[in-house]
Protein backbone atom coordinates (compact mmCIF):
# COMPACT_ATOMS: atom_id res chain seq x y z
CA UNK A 1 0.00 0.00 0.00
CA UNK A 2 1.97 3.31 -1.23
CA UNK A 3 2.53 5.88 1.41
CA UNK A 4 0.27 8.50 -0.54
CA UNK A 5 -3.05 6.35 -0.62
CA UNK A 6 -1.63 5.54 3.79
CA UNK A 7 -1.94 9.12 4.38
CA UNK A 8 -5.05 9.73 2.83
CA UNK A 9 -6.20 7.19 4.66
CA UNK A 10 -5.38 8.70 7.68
CA UNK A 11 -6.96 11.63 7.37
CA UNK A 12 -10.22 9.39 6.68
CA UNK A 13 -9.56 8.38 9.52
CA UNK A 14 -8.64 11.36 11.99
CA UNK A 15 -12.59 12.36 10.50
CA UNK A 16 -14.07 9.17 11.93
CA UNK A 17 -11.95 8.82 15.13
CA UNK A 18 -13.47 12.32 16.35
CA UNK A 19 -16.67 11.85 15.76
CA UNK A 20 -17.27 8.62 17.55
CA UNK A 21 -14.29 10.02 20.33
CA UNK A 22 -16.28 12.58 22.10
CA UNK A 23 -19.28 14.95 22.02
CA UNK A 24 -20.27 17.58 18.91
CA UNK A 25 -19.61 21.13 19.49
CA UNK A 26 -20.68 23.71 17.40
CA UNK A 27 -17.18 23.98 15.77
CA UNK A 28 -16.70 20.82 14.68
CA UNK A 29 -20.52 20.56 13.51
CA UNK A 30 -20.16 23.63 11.36
CA UNK A 31 -16.74 22.34 9.97
CA UNK A 32 -18.65 19.17 8.76
CA UNK A 33 -21.25 21.49 7.03
CA UNK A 34 -18.99 24.20 5.80
CA UNK A 35 -16.97 20.62 3.94
CA UNK A 36 -19.95 19.02 3.14
CA UNK A 37 -18.79 15.95 4.47
CA UNK A 38 -18.62 13.44 4.09
CA UNK A 39 -17.18 13.98 0.37
CA UNK A 40 -14.13 14.78 1.48
CA UNK A 41 -13.02 11.27 2.53
CA UNK A 42 -10.48 9.81 0.94
CA UNK A 43 -11.93 6.62 0.57
CA UNK A 44 -16.01 6.96 -0.30
CA UNK A 45 -17.64 3.54 -0.44
CA UNK A 46 -19.12 2.10 -3.41
CA UNK A 47 -22.47 0.45 -3.50
CA UNK A 48 -26.39 1.00 -2.56
CA UNK A 49 -25.51 0.55 0.96
CA UNK A 50 -22.60 3.31 0.87
CA UNK A 51 -24.87 5.60 -1.17
CA UNK A 52 -27.32 5.36 1.32
CA UNK A 53 -25.01 5.86 4.37
CA UNK A 54 -23.55 8.81 2.66
CA UNK A 55 -27.01 10.15 1.65
CA UNK A 56 -28.16 9.87 5.26
CA UNK A 57 -25.49 11.95 6.59
CA UNK A 58 -25.58 14.87 4.18
CA UNK A 59 -29.34 14.65 5.15
CA UNK A 60 -28.29 14.74 8.67
CA UNK A 61 -26.38 17.57 8.71
CA UNK A 62 -29.03 19.59 7.15
CA UNK A 63 -31.19 19.16 9.69
CA UNK A 64 -31.87 21.46 12.46
CA UNK A 65 -29.68 19.72 15.17
CA UNK A 66 -29.07 20.76 18.60
CA UNK A 67 -25.59 20.05 20.54
CA UNK A 68 -28.09 18.75 23.92
CA UNK A 69 -29.70 16.15 21.61
CA UNK A 70 -26.26 15.15 20.05
CA UNK A 71 -25.17 14.88 23.53
CA UNK A 72 -27.90 13.25 24.56
CA UNK A 73 -27.63 10.32 21.95
CA UNK A 74 -23.87 10.42 22.25
CA UNK A 75 -24.01 9.20 26.00
CA UNK A 76 -26.94 6.42 24.88
CA UNK A 77 -24.37 4.84 22.33
CA UNK A 78 -20.83 5.46 23.88
CA UNK A 79 -21.16 5.82 27.65
CA UNK A 80 -24.09 4.19 29.25
CA UNK A 81 -25.15 1.90 27.16
CA UNK A 82 -28.65 2.85 27.27
CA UNK A 83 -29.32 1.79 23.52
CA UNK A 84 -27.64 -2.13 24.45
CA UNK A 85 -24.91 -1.00 21.64
CA UNK A 86 -21.60 -1.08 23.53
CA UNK A 87 -18.84 0.09 21.55
CA UNK A 88 -16.76 -2.64 23.02
CA UNK A 89 -15.69 -5.53 21.35
CA UNK A 90 -15.72 -8.05 24.46
CA UNK A 91 -19.58 -7.48 24.76
CA UNK A 92 -20.51 -8.70 21.39
CA UNK A 93 -18.20 -11.25 21.22
CA UNK A 94 -17.68 -12.90 24.81
CA UNK A 95 -20.38 -15.89 25.58
CA UNK A 96 -22.04 -14.15 28.31
CA UNK A 97 -21.76 -10.46 27.02
CA UNK A 98 -19.13 -9.05 29.48
CA UNK A 99 -16.81 -6.24 28.86
CA UNK A 100 -13.12 -6.80 30.12
CA UNK A 101 -13.07 -10.75 28.88
CA UNK A 102 -11.15 -12.40 26.49
CA UNK A 103 -11.11 -10.35 23.12
CA UNK A 104 -9.91 -7.40 25.39
CA UNK A 105 -6.63 -8.96 26.14
CA UNK A 106 -5.86 -10.40 23.26
CA UNK A 107 -6.37 -6.51 21.68
CA UNK A 108 -4.17 -5.36 24.99
CA UNK A 109 -1.35 -8.08 23.66
CA UNK A 110 -1.67 -6.61 19.73
CA UNK A 111 -1.58 -3.42 20.97
CA UNK A 112 1.88 -3.81 23.00
CA UNK A 113 3.01 -5.85 20.32
CA UNK A 114 2.57 -2.63 18.43
CA UNK A 115 4.55 -0.50 21.31
CA UNK A 116 1.41 1.05 22.47
CA UNK A 117 -0.30 0.93 25.93
CA UNK A 118 -4.07 2.55 26.57
CA UNK A 119 -3.30 5.25 28.88
CA UNK A 120 -6.18 5.15 31.06
CA UNK A 121 -7.66 1.87 30.68
CA UNK A 122 -10.34 2.55 33.68
CA UNK A 123 -12.15 4.93 31.59
CA UNK A 124 -11.64 3.24 28.02
CA UNK A 125 -11.09 -0.39 27.80
CA UNK A 126 -8.60 -1.76 24.98
CA UNK A 127 -11.14 -3.53 22.84
CA UNK A 128 -13.25 0.16 22.85
CA UNK A 129 -14.01 1.16 19.24
CA UNK A 130 -12.41 4.32 18.81
CA UNK A 131 -8.99 2.78 20.09
CA UNK A 132 -9.41 0.03 17.26
CA UNK A 133 -9.73 2.31 14.71
CA UNK A 134 -6.83 4.63 16.37
CA UNK A 135 -5.13 1.42 16.06
CA UNK A 136 -6.02 1.22 12.56
CA UNK A 137 -4.55 5.03 11.84
CA UNK A 138 -1.38 4.46 13.23
CA UNK A 139 -0.51 1.17 11.46
CA UNK A 140 -0.97 3.47 8.45
CA UNK A 141 1.10 5.80 9.66
CA UNK A 142 3.75 2.91 10.29
CA UNK A 143 4.10 2.46 6.69
CA UNK A 144 4.64 -0.30 5.16
CA UNK A 145 1.84 -1.80 5.93
CA UNK A 146 1.27 -5.66 6.91
CA UNK A 147 -1.30 -6.01 4.69
CA UNK A 148 -1.88 -10.02 6.21
CA UNK A 149 -1.75 -8.76 9.55
CA UNK A 150 -3.70 -5.41 8.54
CA UNK A 151 -6.24 -7.88 7.49
CA UNK A 152 -6.55 -10.74 9.86
CA UNK A 153 -7.16 -7.30 12.44
CA UNK A 154 -10.06 -6.10 10.86
CA UNK A 155 -11.67 -9.78 9.51
CA UNK A 156 -11.14 -10.77 13.62
CA UNK A 157 -12.16 -7.56 15.81
CA UNK A 158 -13.57 -4.56 14.09
CA UNK A 159 -14.88 -5.99 10.92
CA UNK A 160 -16.59 -8.48 12.67
CA UNK A 161 -18.55 -7.08 15.35
CA UNK A 162 -19.33 -3.32 14.44
CA UNK A 163 -21.53 -4.11 11.56
CA UNK A 164 -24.07 -5.64 15.05
CA UNK A 165 -23.00 -2.83 16.82
CA UNK A 166 -24.22 0.00 13.85
CA UNK A 167 -27.21 -2.11 13.13
CA UNK A 168 -28.53 -1.19 16.61
CA UNK A 169 -27.52 1.96 16.88
CA UNK A 170 -29.16 3.16 13.80
CA UNK A 171 -32.43 1.69 14.39
CA UNK A 172 -32.62 2.84 17.87
CA UNK A 173 -30.49 5.96 18.37
CA UNK A 174 -32.64 9.44 18.30
CA UNK A 175 -30.23 11.74 16.47
CA UNK A 176 -30.14 11.02 12.33
CA UNK A 177 -26.58 11.99 12.50
CA UNK A 178 -25.80 9.48 14.59
CA UNK A 179 -27.34 6.99 12.44
CA UNK A 180 -25.69 7.73 9.95
CA UNK A 181 -22.50 8.27 11.20
CA UNK A 182 -22.18 4.31 12.94
CA UNK A 183 -23.41 3.47 8.76
CA UNK A 184 -21.22 5.57 7.12
CA UNK A 185 -18.15 3.94 9.66
CA UNK A 186 -19.41 0.40 8.86
CA UNK A 187 -19.35 1.08 4.74
CA UNK A 188 -16.02 2.94 4.99
CA UNK A 189 -14.52 0.00 6.76
CA UNK A 190 -15.93 -2.44 4.80
CA UNK A 191 -14.31 -0.44 1.57
CA UNK A 192 -11.28 -0.31 3.53
CA UNK A 193 -10.89 -3.98 3.93
CA UNK A 194 -12.14 -4.23 0.00
CA UNK A 195 -8.47 -2.62 -0.92
CA UNK A 196 -6.64 -5.59 0.96
CA UNK A 197 -8.72 -7.85 -1.42
CA UNK A 198 -7.92 -5.35 -4.46
CA UNK A 199 -4.07 -4.81 -3.40
CA UNK A 200 -3.06 -7.64 -2.40
CA UNK A 201 -5.27 -10.56 -3.22
CA UNK A 202 -5.96 -11.13 0.56
CA UNK A 203 -9.74 -11.70 -0.19
CA UNK A 204 -12.65 -11.62 2.80
CA UNK A 205 -13.71 -15.16 4.36
CA UNK A 206 -16.78 -16.22 4.95
CA UNK A 207 -18.00 -14.64 8.02
CA UNK A 208 -18.98 -18.02 9.34
CA UNK A 209 -14.96 -19.24 8.82
CA UNK A 210 -14.09 -15.94 11.06
CA UNK A 211 -16.29 -16.63 13.64
CA UNK A 212 -14.70 -19.89 13.61
CA UNK A 213 -11.28 -18.41 14.31
CA UNK A 214 -12.33 -16.22 16.59
CA UNK A 215 -14.11 -19.03 18.52
CA UNK A 216 -11.21 -21.13 18.52
CA UNK A 217 -8.88 -18.41 19.96
CA UNK A 218 -11.42 -17.52 23.10
CA UNK A 219 -11.70 -20.94 23.61
CA UNK A 220 -8.06 -20.97 24.52
CA UNK A 221 -7.91 -17.89 26.21
CA UNK A 222 -11.11 -18.24 28.39
CA UNK A 223 -9.56 -19.84 31.55
CA UNK A 224 -6.86 -17.43 31.97
CA UNK A 225 -9.35 -14.89 31.99
CA UNK A 226 -11.48 -13.23 34.66
CA UNK A 227 -14.05 -11.18 33.31
CA UNK A 228 -16.02 -8.32 34.69
CA UNK A 229 -19.27 -6.74 33.85
CA UNK A 230 -19.95 -3.93 31.60
CA UNK A 231 -19.10 -0.43 33.99
CA UNK A 232 -20.21 2.30 31.83
CA UNK A 233 -17.09 5.38 31.73
CA UNK A 234 -16.61 8.76 30.46
CA UNK A 235 -14.67 8.93 27.57
CA UNK A 236 -10.68 9.40 28.43
CA UNK A 237 -7.67 9.99 26.83
CA UNK A 238 -6.63 6.84 24.63
CA UNK A 239 -2.42 6.20 23.58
Amino acid sequence: MEAELCRALCDDLDQLIRLHDRELDAETLAALRESSFPEGLALLPEGDAATFAVENMRRALTENLTLDELAADFAAIYLNNALGASPYESVWLSDDHLACSAPMFELRDLYAAAGLRVANRRSRFDDHLVLQLQYLRLVLERSPVDPEKTANFIDEHIGYWFPDFAQRVSRQCDTAFYAALVELTHVWLQRFRALFDEIHGLTVPPRNVIGQRINRKLALEKADVAPIKFVPGAQGASW
